[in-house]
């Protein structure tokens, strides 16, 4: 995300009840994409792709993964194990991303085209897909990748970039409009975070920031019935979220150092570890993340948050 999403026990924040499906969704308009660059991931060049079954371009700065499971061997209510490179790996240090043992990645439009059934072979158990920003922006690739992911047997989720410049209401109903309300989905995702290329100049108090997130999640959470996760970036964090929230679930993003050191004392449930994580599923990079507990964990969780 930044859009474009350890081995300690696992205390979540959550208690949550099953998200019974809703009806139909009607037909949605899909808007034109928006001019916000909402991406931390740089826009990658048109006409660009990478072959990444090829012999990798810089050896030394790719991290060595296994050969993925083949589709015979995929099973649904497995998970599946890391298979990912990195192409800008980094040295975490005895907390690794690897020590964990549900990995994930979230995508939006600048992932392309995207075969969903290899990225889960590659170790992709959960997906992130960015639905909405501000109150008129659909991502042109949601609808395409909600019900590829699915078919895959990704747990997936939604997610909205906040806009700080729109009314926090207008935002959530935009959501809740364009974001199916199903059984078995992911809690929502509010991310919030520093976009310096955003036409949005305006800062706001830490008492408005905190005002605007509560009103969206509050909206979100009696809607799906799920409380919405936060995530969010070291920077944003440290100016707004310090000690704020303490029973919602964050996400967070850290791509230098390992999370208990960027934010200490923040208990989290997924961290965002690279923004360059390679496969052969998706041409280019995506951002790749680990849940925090092991795997009976996960399920676990699951079966709170997702029914």
């Amino acid at each position: 995300m930044r859009i474009s999403l350890t081995a300690l026990s696992l205390s979540l924040c959550l208690s949550l009840t099953a998200c019974n499906s809703g009806p139909a969704i009607e037909a949605l308009k899909v808007s034109p994409p928006s001019q916000e660059i909402t991406s931390s991931i740089v826009r990658p060049s048109v006409g660009v792709a990478i072959d990444q079954d090829a012999p990798p371009v810089r050896p030394s700065a790719l991290a060595a993964a296994p050969r993925p499971a083949g589709p015979a061997q995929m099973q649904a209510g497995r998970v599946y194990g890391y298979n990912f490179r990195d192409a800008d790996p980094v040295n975490f240090g005895p907390r690794t991303p690897q020590h964990h043992a549900v990995h994930g990645v979230d995508v939006s439009r600048w992932q392309g085209n995207i075969d969903w059934e290899k990225l889960r072979r590659y170790g992709a158990n959960f997906a992130y897909i960015k639905a909405t920003d501000g109150g008129d922006h659909l991502d042109p690739k949601f609808h395409e990748n909600w019900r590829a992911a699915d078919r895959a047997g990704i747990k997936r989720g939604a997610y909205h970039f906040f806009y700080w410049c729109r009314t926090a209401a207008d935002q959530a109903e935009w959501f809740i409009r364009n974001v199916p309300k199903e059984r078995g989905a992911l809690p929502p995702v509010l991310d919030v975070e520093f976009n310096h290329q955003s036409n949005c100049k305006r800062r706001w108090s830490r008492e408005d920031v905190l005002d605007k997130m509560q009103v969206f999640m509050d909206r979100l959470e009696r809607h799906y019935g799920q409380r919405p996760i936060i995530y969010t970036a070291p920077d944003f964090y440290a100016a707004y979220l310090k000690g704020a929230f303490p029973n919602h679930p964050f996400w967070l993003r850290a791509v230098a150092e390992h999370p208990s050191k960027v934010y200490p004392g923040r208990n989290w449930v997924f961290w965002q570890y690279s923004g360059t994580g390679l496969s052969s599923a998706v041409s280019g990079n995506i951002d790749l993340n680990a849940f925090h507990g092991d795997e009976a964990e996960w399920w676990r969780w699951l079966g709170q948050v997702s029914g």
